[in-house]
């Protein structure tokens, strides 16, 4: 058996592989940073037939220790089709067990979305969805930023910005991102065309291209939470917030939404600015109008679970949610989508 994770948002070390029905294996924290979470592994030399079972013995000491009840890991035998493998957290460790069909095998914390997969949605947006290549920022180790404009009425009045992946080990986020892009490639869409009849799309589908690449839960390169640096986003440490930032006031923001991932809670919720000083009645009915009328029409969203709400003055404004809602006093949402199993389908 050999276990290697020197790939693309690969994260997984070794302890004592002499076991093939114990392998025990260890999450590795981000790149100057106590976070970590996210694993991506692969498993070569299976024999067809035969159990492997496979222990993360640091689970306990992860980033979210306590979301590991109720999860099941991810597996892939062509990194294409991935399905969930049964897990158990006992003892501070999350076990699962394979019967394998194939002689190798990829494990991950939820599908990982890989950075030749995002070359591809670049492409697939410039040619087939209208988009233009509106600005290109640079991450710390030199991978591009792209912020792409949907615009197709030239009187379009407002601006409406997506971000997607700030936290990297994240990867649902960008194929949120992928949906909205595939959607953008129709035509005959009503709802769609009437939007961007009235707003111009600003989209960012990965803004943490670094943390992504190097396997991280939580960082970019440099061990910066991106989506803790709205209110200290500087060229050294975290260029790519300081990036969109300035994309930003250069053409307004009337609505904001960070696509995340949550490691605890099995459903799509958001979060919203009400602890924002300056919170007013208007955003107060803009946000319940949004989170009301994806309830509405059947979307897979609901207002039951979600994150405590910040009472009034005390939001973090750190956050890139707050820090823009605040910045421009717009509508401004943090999206949630769940590593687990999504409850309520």
């Amino acid at each position: 058996m050999q276990i290697s994770s020197h790939f693309d948002s690969g994260n997984i070390e070794v302890i004592d592989a002499s076991n093939p029905h114990r392998v025990l294996l260890a999450m590795r924290p981000d790149l100057k940073s106590h976070h970590f979470q996210w694993f991506h592994f692969k498993v070569d030399g299976l024999t067809a037939g035969q159990r492997y079972g496979f222990s993360l013995t640091n689970a306990g000491q992860s980033a979210y220790s306590h979301a590991w009840t109720g999860y099941n890991a991810a597996a892939s035998y062509d990194q294409s089709n991935w399905f969930r493998v049964p897990s158990r957290f006992e003892d501070g460790a999350l076990n699962f067990e394979l019967d394998a069909s194939a002689s190798q095998v990829w494990f991950a914390y939820f599908e990982p979305y890989s950075r030749a997969r995002h070359d591809w949605l670049i492409d697939q947006a410039l040619s087939k969805a209208d988009a233009e290549l509106f600005a290109i920022g640079k991450s710390i180790e030199g991978r591009d930023i792209q912020l792409l404009r949907i615009s197709r009425t030239p009187d379009a009045q407002r601006k409406v910005w997506i971000i997607a992946q700030q936290h990297p080990g994240e990867h649902m986020a960008e194929w949120f991102m992928e949906g909205l892009i595939e959607r953008l490639q129709r035509r005959d869409d009503v709802e769609l065309n009437t939007l961007l009849a009235s707003a111009d799309l600003y989209l960012v589908p990965n803004m943490n291209p670094d943390g992504a690449y190097r396997g991280h839960l939580r960082t970019n390169a440099a061990g910066k939470d991106l989506n803790r640096a709205w209110q200290s986003a500087s060229e050294t440490e975290s260029p790519e917030v300081f990036f969109v930032q300035q994309q930003m006031r250069r053409v307004g923001v009337d609505l904001f939404l960070d696509i995340h991932g949550d490691e605890e809670i099995p459903y799509v919720f958001t979060a919203g600015c009400e602890g924002n000083p300056g919170y007013s009645p208007r955003l107060e009915q803009l946000e319940e109008e949004f989170r009301s009328r994806l309830v509405g029409i059947g979307a897979e969203f609901q207002t039951a679970f979600g994150y405590p709400r910040d009472e009034p003055g005390q939001a973090n404004t750190t956050l890139a949610c707050n820090a823009v809602g605040m910045e421009f006093d717009c509508l401004s949402f943090t999206i949630e989508m769940p590593f687990k199993d999504h409850d309520d389908t």
